[in-house]
């Protein structure tokens, strides 16, 4: 079995607070893709992270299984374009999408996040879809990534 080689395709470090952060035109010659994020949230507390691929904005097409911690407190459960979980301070998200480009199946993803006070985040994704994964948006529900945010994407040849 060859060696995974990791290309970078993008990186954004934001200079000020933003929304969201979209990765369009990525080009259907990688394997998987994996997606770094290394930010905040912008006001408040632990913020959902979400996904949509392609512009598709439909609930309906999404669905995620995560799990959840901090070390006194658990969580489980099910819920649409779950990509992760952002804390008031700094946390780190690794995404991998595996065959992103193929045509033949719903696309999945699997990601985890880190943050502050030994807090945790699994999830696993679904798009139910069957077109390659051209571009895709994050953000949080409701508060934005903080400036200094930094969000890269790679392509892995495998």
């Amino acid at each position: 079995m060859p060696t995974p080689t990791y290309t970078p395709l993008a990186t954004v470090t934001l200079g000020s607070s933003a929304a969201s952060v979209t990765f369009s035109s990525i080009p259907a010659t990688y394997r998987d893709l994996i997606f770094v994020l290394s930010g905040v949230v912008s006001a408040g507390a632990g913020e959902v992270i979400r996904v949509n691929f392609n512009g598709d904005t439909t609930s309906g097409n999404y669905s995620a299984v995560f799990a959840n911690g901090d070390g006194s407190n658990t969580a489980s459960g099910t819920e649409a374009r779950r990509f992760g979980l952002m804390y008031a301070s700094r946390s780190q998200t690794v995404a991998s999408f595996m065959d992103y480009s193929a045509t033949d199946k719903h696309k999945t993803y699997l990601s985890r996040t880190g943050g502050a006070s030994n807090a945790f985040e699994m999830i696993a994704g679904r798009w139910a879809n069957t077109a390659a994964i051209t571009s895709f948006r994050v953000f949080p529900d409701a508060n934005g990534f903080a400036s200094g945010s930094t969000l890269s994407l790679y392509g892995v040849i495998a």
